[in-house]
């Protein structure tokens, strides 16, 4: 039996906002999690402050989709203490998949003048 990779893409979309920043935050390489909240922020100018319920929460949901891995070893140097995570393969093809759906639904936005169209 095959899987079908793109009936799981769209299964998952549209991602939860949480979702769709820490896959922004790993697109870059892997973090820990206050590093994935700090860069949130940062990212956001401090419009998005993600808790730490709702960042380790998402991270355990995201973990059990695939869309994120939990390092086995940490990153040379790191604390121990902390849990490294990156995107997956298909964690970026859902990042991917929801980026074109929201650039989508933003040129259905323009069109019916509800965002100014670029000069």
């Amino acid at each position: 039996m095959t899987r079908d990779i793109d009936g799981e893409i769209q299964a998952l979309l549209p991602l939860a906002p949480a979702f769709l920043h820490i896959l922004i935050a790993l697109g870059e390489g892997e973090r820990h999690g206050y590093s994935i909240m700090q860069d949130v922020a940062e990212r956001t100018a401090g419009r998005v402050k993600m808790s730490p319920g709702t960042l380790y929460g998402s991270i355990k949901r995201m973990l059990a989709e695939g869309l994120i891995e939990e390092l086995t070893t940490g990153t040379a140097g790191a604390d121990e203490r902390r849990r490294f995570y990156r995107i997956s393969k298909f964690g970026r093809r859902v990042a991917v998949a929801e980026a074109d759906r929201l650039k989508s639904l933003l040129a259905q936005a323009r069109e019916s003048g509800l965002v100014p169209k670029r000069s």
